[in-house]
């Protein structure tokens, strides 16, 4: 982690020494059809390479691109890694190019597919290869049809390849949190009884496809997302961060199991640029992040000193909870360390 026992008030700022920054996209850079305040301007500031990642595989490279320029981003489709790509590496490293391959999923899937010289059929009757599967809008029950017919066992036949491009279970759009990719994958499983191979956050290959398409590993990941983004990050062997800009809150935080602990969590992404404070473990137990001060008794979350940031005080309840290695279900925590103030 990047906050235990510092002696001095702040650490560097998280992008601070990074080469590469990499972002998700909703609920970070912008909320249903318009920017999140500032997000922009502040991701413009960044004076290191700067990618995006997506987990959505409804739209090419190009398109995302188009739409971040559309912002005032300086984005280029080369900027961009969707999970479709991912797919698609994984792919290539598993059945020979120009293979027939079963899609289920649109333009975001069947592009990369076309670039890397895959035969594309909808039908099970084609004797696909492979299926690769991703969220499309128009995606329906004929074509998960299509791919349980595909995928059903058959004797002296080994399992046909299955790619799925992520779990996400929702997606939000303007009007809320709709069914993602990991819902329509799950009737899928339903249907045949086992999982297919996932490239997109959290898993690994999409970070590994960014680390080669940018050249380092020395990045930091920014998400709105502990199940995926931060993850991922974490899975990857890379530092992030959590902005509360998107779908998960304090609560979620406060909560988060080891492996979706991010190393920084900030209200907006302004503080990328300012030095982060450091969480500091005191001689009586207590967690303390600038005059916010937070302490474990047993199971019980004791806030020492409310603090003059509300920020702070978040930080020190998730240090402290976090350090105490116990699940968040048999904890009794203080409604105000998970007060949500950054609706």
């Amino acid at each position: 982690m990047a906050f235990w026992n510092k002696s001095s008030a702040f650490d560097p700022a998280p992008f601070e020494g990074r080469e590469l920054l990499l972002t998700d996209l909703d609920g970070v850079v912008y909320r249903g059809p318009g920017a999140i305040p500032n997000a922009v301007e502040q991701l413009n500031r960044a004076e290191i390479r700067l990618g995006y990642l997506t987990n959505n595989a409804s739209r090419s490279d190009r398109a995302v691109a188009e739409q971040l320029r559309g912002f005032g981003l300086r984005a280029e489709a080369s900027d961009v890694v969707t999970s479709p790509q991912a797919a698609v590496a994984l792919l290539a490293e598993t059945i020979p190019s120009g293979s027939r391959v079963l899609v289920v999923g649109g333009e975001g899937l069947t592009d990369e597919l076309g670039k890397a010289g895959f035969e594309i059929t909808r039908s099970a009757d084609d004797n696909p290869a492979a299926v690769v599967q991703g969220f499309d809008p128009s995606v329906g029950w004929e074509q998960l049809a299509e791919a349980a017919f595909a995928l059903a066992e058959e004797p002296g036949r080994d399992p046909l390849p299955w790619i799925a491009t992520n779990t996400d279970w929702t997606i939000p759009v303007a009007r809320g949190l709709a069914p993602g990719n990991g819902t329509l994958v799950s009737a899928v499983h339903t249907a045949v009884q086992r999982l297919p191979v996932f490239a997109g956050k959290p898993e690994t290959p999409i970070y590994e496809a960014a680390f080669e398409r940018f050249g380092t590993r020395n990045a930091l990941m920014i998400g709105d997302r502990l199940d995926t983004d931060i993850k991922g990050a974490r899975a990857a062997g890379i530092a992030s961060v959590h902005v509360l800009t998107g779908v998960d809150r304090p609560k979620q935080l406060v909560a988060a199991s080891k492996d979706m602990q991010p190393d920084y969590i900030v209200a907006s992404l302004a503080e990328l640029h300012e030095p982060y404070p450091s969480v500091e473990t005191l001689k009586d137990g207590s967690v303390r992040v600038g005059s916010a001060r937070v302490r474990m008794d047993g199971h019980i979350a004791s806030v020492v000193a409310e603090g003059d940031s509300q920020i702070n005080l978040l930080r020190a309840g998730c240090a402290a909870i976090w350090a105490s290695g116990l699940a968040i279900y048999g904890l009794q925590v203080p409604e105000i360390l998970y007060e949500d103030h950054w609706r």
